[in-house]
């Protein structure tokens, strides 16, 4: 179990929770090999030279390294002392998320190999709790070129536009867990509110005669309902859990009530071979018209575009508490929600919003396909990119603060009679979210390059900063003749609108930094910057947001939007907040220009 001195202490994955476990963060051995030949010069088999702090990433403040230069490859030693108590069952050893390429050994033996920096993964080391020590070695490797889904990391080597410092190596926690032969995996939770139940898929790690799967769902006042089915016939048992009237309370923002959730499995005896503790959130995602409904009423979306990043841990959260505060900070400036943006958010910031009511829009951090050489095949995303994302999917199905989700962000690309890659992994992306998430709206990428006829959700992205502009752009959505995005001649990115549900889903991103308002030097752009024109003051700032949100707020075929950003983030200044969130701003006002009713809630006569 963890102590106080270790980082991150939390338990990371907190919708699938077994009792015993052990937490890896902390001091590693660490060096860096910037001409990834560590293997060929033995660094498999000696000490490292130096010593990193896991879970943060060698170029941020935290690890205690802070080298921002390109890291080619870097490796990570520990040795360790598996508990004895831990014999005889096997030993999982897991990863929240190792940017990029990630080969892991166990005592010299290769263990796991994964690709992707947002995702997680596991290398069963088998029963090693009775032999002693245990040498883990991990080299991740991050080069600069090629199609690499990063998110917004700089592929220059300083900080530029809207891209930040680089993240190499492991980023999440890292941990251990033992767990018998035959064991639980990872349950997909899916609420039915229109039946009043709850359906579980139990994988399994194999079948053997006798064995049986039990779940027992529970409120505050104690057991709801219990359902069992053999083990010995499905790899994946699934179970209904039936909710009656007077138990059922829908999860919602007003009241984001979840039901706790017991999983076990049962030997031939009946006795308890393996269990896990959950939760789950009775609630319906759906469309009517152009408006997404959350349990049957429209409910306005006013998301804010959350980057995921902090001065001192890059991409990793300093503290648990710090992933709480950046809701509360944005639910406290009038926001119900965010789009967590191009990046795979590790899970306890979903876990938050399950618990705070915060909906949320699951996103893929694909920018780093710009690999071709002309307009029309510039985009390029691999195989890996739809590999990845099903991961992502599979870790985050379950948490019911999930609304939709967006494999793809700005993939512009111009339209012409010739499929493309972005063309095939932009559709392949598309269905595979469909296969794996009936219950969800899928938006086949924000903004940009719209490339699926049968998108759920259609968008676009626009940064005008004159309200009145902006409401002349935003005029054709009544005539089904919304704004699209377009390149700079005029000439199209997307398939054509079929009237869809419709949002702007990224706006706004209003330059205020009132410490570079107040020098003498000027605007220089490297140092701060922000969509359009700087505001002269914080007046102006509030009049802007309020009229530009108002104009999304006051048209009744519009179901939400997204606003440029809930901080700012390095040279990027155009946040609700400073970086390390800090006030700027008269919260109240950003809020009060925002909680009034949206036209497309008024209009529902439910």
């Amino acid at each position: 179990m963890p102590t106080p001195s270790v980082p991150r202490p939390e338990y990371p994955r907190p919708q699938f929770v077994r009792t015993d476990w052990l937490n890896l963060n902390g001091a590693w051995q660490f060096e860096t090999d910037r001409g990834d030949s560590g293997l060929e010069r033995g660094l498999l088999d000696r000490s490292l030279t130096g010593e990193i702090l896991v879970p943060f990433p060698p170029e941020s403040e935290l690890s205690g390294i802070g080298d921002t230069d390109f890291l080619e490859a870097v490796w990570y030693r520990r040795v360790l002392t598996l508990p004895p108590e831990w014999a005889g069952r096997r030993v999982l050893l897991h990863f929240g998320a190792v940017d990029y390429d990630t080969t892991v050994w166990a005592n010299g033996t290769e263990v796991a190999r994964h690709r992707g920096g947002f995702t997680p993964f596991t290398a069963d080391l088998g029963d090693m709790a009775g032999s002693g020590e245990v040498t883990l070695t991990v080299r991740a490797r991050d080069p600069r070129s090629g199609p690499q889904a990063r998110g917004k990391q700089a592929v220059q080597y300083a900080n530029h536009d809207c891209n930040y410092t680089r993240v190499t190596g492991i980023w999440q926690t890292v941990w251990l867990e033992p767990v018998p032969d035959l064991h639980l995996r990872r349950p997909r939770i899916t609420p039915d509110l229109a039946g009043s139940a709850f359906h579980l898929e139990l994988p399994l790690s194999g079948n053997r005669p006798g064995h049986r799967v039990r779940a027992v769902l529970a409120d505050a006042d104690g057991e709801v309902c219990r359902a069992e089915v053999r083990a010995d016939l499905d790899l994946a048992p699934r179970l209904h859990l039936p909710v009656p009237q007077e138990r059922l309370r829908e999860w919602c923002p007003r009241d984001p009530h979840l039901y706790d959730l017991r999983i076990e499995l049962l030997d031939a005896a009946g006795e308890v071979a393996d269990s896990a503790e959950s939760y789950a959130g009775l609630r319906a995602v759906g469309i009517r018209g152009k408006a997404v409904t959350l349990n049957g009423r429209p409910l306005f979306q006013r998301l804010v575009l959350d980057q995921g990043w902090y001065p001192d841990g890059l991409m990793t959260a300093p503290t648990d508490e710090a992933l709480v505060h950046d809701i509360e900070i944005a639910m406290a400036a009038g926001f119900n929600g965010a789009r967590l943006h191009q990046k795979v958010f590790e899970e306890r910031f979903l876990h938050h919003a399950d618990r705070l009511g915060y909906l949320v829009w699951g996103e893929f951090g694909d920018w780093g396909c710009e690999t071709g050489g002309s307009s029309g095949d510039n985009q390029r995303p691999d195989a890996s990119y739809t590999a990845q994302w099903l991961e992502a999917l599979e870790r985050d199905y379950s948490h019911p603060s999930i609304i939709g989700w967006c494999p793809l962000n700005e993939t512009y690309q111009k339209l012409h009679d010739r499929i493309t890659q972005l063309d095939a992994v932009t559709r392949a992306m598309f269905l595979a979210t469909k296969a794996m998430d009936t219950t969800r709206p899928v938006l086949d990428t924000s903004g940009y390059a719209h490339r699926v006829t049968e998108t759920d959700i259609y968008d676009s992205h626009s940064y005008e900063q004159d309200p009145a502009a902006f409401q002349r752009l935003m005029s054709g959505l009544a005539k089904d003749e919304p704004f699209v995005n377009t390149h700079e001649n005029g000439a199209g990115y997307s398939l054509p609108y079929r009237g869809q549900p419709y949002f702007v889903s990224e706006f706004g991103g209003i330059w205020w930094d009132p410490a570079a308002a107040a020098a003498e030097s000027g605007e220089d752009r490297t140092e701060s910057w922000g969509y359009g024109e700087r505001v002269r003051d914080e007046e102006e700032f509030h009049a802007r947001f309020a009229g530009l949100t108002g104009v999304l707020l006051d048209d009744p075929g519009m179901f939400g939007y997204c606003y440029t950003q809930l901080t700012d983030v390095f040279q990027e200044r155009n946040g609700v907040y400073r970086f390390d969130r800090g006030t700027k701003l008269d919260v109240g006002r950003v809020r009060a220009a925002q909680i009034r009713p949206a036209a497309i809630e008024e209009q529902d006569p439910t």
